[in-house]
């Protein structure tokens, strides 16, 4: 299907001037039954992008994170959709940390083929289309060798969502020089395929928080896979892990610690 990226981004970036910006470090939160944060300005984002793509893209419904599941599982059944995450990094935008994204993906017959990430603090809009590449902005982001061994690394982990057994061996057998969790997955994944950090880990991710950022990360030329070592699709509501890196060896070696197989 052919997108315009210049005109998605724009769509993004003006619900962001309108929605966000003006909420920043303002906004009084609320939690969903599954005990993560909710405000206003996820809601209002995601009525202000489904109206935006609405206009501009009439036959493509949008499959959107502050939905009912049984509305999301009939969405995800189209032909296309776009699947949105009005604000990756809630908490953090709620309590005024500066590390969060808009996250927008279309979905082809359970593929992502068009990714957009955008960080609002930054304005680092990241972008890709499937067979295509991948871009920061006006930058296209290639494949890296960082000439690193794994235990000089910078790794992006989430250790709050890992199992007692691999979270206490990361702990006590660090295989990683340091380790930081910055509370979005989409832009963590960007900075990832922009070569920010080297390496990264994460147990439990729903599909608005990956279609995009493992479309960008796979266009850059990274690798990802689950802990189980298969391929991540998106054609499931069910969460995934995710082990990730731009550089092959790096990949090959964290998946070696990990004691995970992978097929690429």
């Amino acid at each position: 299907m052919d997108i315009d990226l210049a005109q998605l981004k724009n769509i993004i970036i003006t619900a962001c001037k309108v929605e966000i910006h003006p909420r920043f470090n303002t906004v009084e939160r609320s939690y969903k039954p599954d005990g993560s944060v909710v405000t206003e300005a996820d809601l209002a984002m995601q009525k202000h992008i489904t109206d935006a793509l609405q206009l501009t893209y009439p036959d493509i419904p949008l499959l959107g994170e502050e939905m009912t599941t049984q509305e999301q599982q009939d969405l995800l059944l189209s032909p296309a959709v776009w699947c949105l995450d009005p604000i990756d990094g809630t908490s953090n935008f709620a309590a005024g940390f500066p590390y969060f994204s808009v996250s927008l993906a279309l979905i082809e017959k359970g593929k992502s083929t068009v990714a957009l990430v955008y960080d609002p603090i930054r304005d680092e809009c990241f972008m890709a289309k499937a067979g295509a590449g991948a871009w920061l902005n006006e930058q296209k982001l290639q494949a890296k060798e960082f000439n690193l061994p794994l235990h000089k690394t910078i790794a992006l982990i989430d250790y709050k969502r890992l199992s007692s057994e691999l979270a206490t061996q990361l702990i006590t057998a660090t295989p990683y020089r340091s380790q930081r969790s910055l509370g979005s997955i989409a832009l963590e994944l960007c900075w990832i395929a922009s070569g920010r950090a080297h390496i990264y880990l994460h147990a439990k991710q729903h599909l608005w928080d990956y279609a995009a950022a493992l479309l960008i990360l796979n266009e850059a030329g990274g690798f990802a896979c689950s802990l189980d070592g298969e391929s991540i699709q998106s054609n499931s509501l069910s969460p995934c892990s995710t082990i990730a890196s731009l550089d092959k060896q790096l990949f090959d070696d964290w998946c070696r610690y990990l004691n995970v197989s992978h097929v690429q």
